[in-house]
């Protein structure tokens, strides 16, 4: 369903080199590594928020390399949810289609009622609770029905027992929609509670992929092994 392969792209003095990963129908897939390791870049290039020097991205069989972000069906969630703080919640959640003329509220209706979002409609980012935004910055990216989800650390300024709770549903909507979905963080336990795999990012290179378990259990890299949390033994 996503298809990276050969990514490469400068940011100032950081470069991705050679970045290549697939992302089957449905599946959830988590990005890890550190700060600066490259994640959020690279799914900004998926969503066309940055062009590559060289590489293709194709989704669903389809090269997006050179299309503007609102051509990729891509849905966009960033680190600071990007919510529009003078709308109301109803008025992010269908910016998408109404910029697109799709509908309205109508259009958004059974995404509102997925996520529990009724309530809320008439409010304002302000008067949101970190949870609340977080539903809401899910709902504006799945609005426009997209074929792939591309989530930037989507609960990393929660607390524990919140982000808990927002990934627990985040699998959840993820299941009952069966989007393929790339998850980026730097949490252990965050991979662990979603991931079908995982794939670690390091100084601008994917260095690894696998299930959390195959990842823990024979890391390719000292640097594989600090994310998991295990010791390296190099072969």
């Amino acid at each position: 369903m996503i298809d990276i392969d050969g990514l490469h792209l400068r940011a100032g003095s950081f470069e991705l080199a050679d970045v290549c990963l697939h992302v089957g129908p449905g599946e959830y897939f988590v990005l890890m590594g550190h700060t600066g390791s490259g994640k959020s870049l690279t799914i900004k290039a998926v969503c066309g928020l940055v062009r590559p020097a060289a590489g293709s991205i194709i989704i669903d069989g389809a090269d997006v390399t050179e299309l503007d972000p609102r051509d990729r069906q891509v849905g966009y969630m960033p680190q600071d949810c990007g919510l529009f703080p003078h709308m109301t919640v109803l008025k992010n959640i269908t910016f998408s289609v109404r910029v697109r003329g799709l509908g309205g509220r109508e259009a958004v209706e059974p995404l509102v009622e997925l996520l529990g979002l009724g309530p809320l409609l008439d409010r304002r980012p302000k008067n949101l609770s970190g949870g609340e935004r977080q539903k809401v910055a899910l709902a504006r990216a799945l609005a426009g029905r997209p074929k792939v989800l591309l989530l930037d650390e989507p609960v990393s300024a929660l607390d524990e027992p919140t982000r808990r709770e927002v990934c627990a549903e985040l699998l959840g909507i993820q299941r009952r929609l069966g989007i393929s979905t790339i998850h980026v963080c730097h949490s252990l336990e965050e991979a662990r509670s979603l991931a079908d795999r995982a794939g670690v990012m390091h100084d601008g290179q994917l260095v690894q992929t696998g299930t959390v378990a195959d990842l823990a259990a024979n890391p390719a890299t000292a640097a594989v092994a600090r994310l998991m949390n295990v010791p390296f033994e190099k072969k």
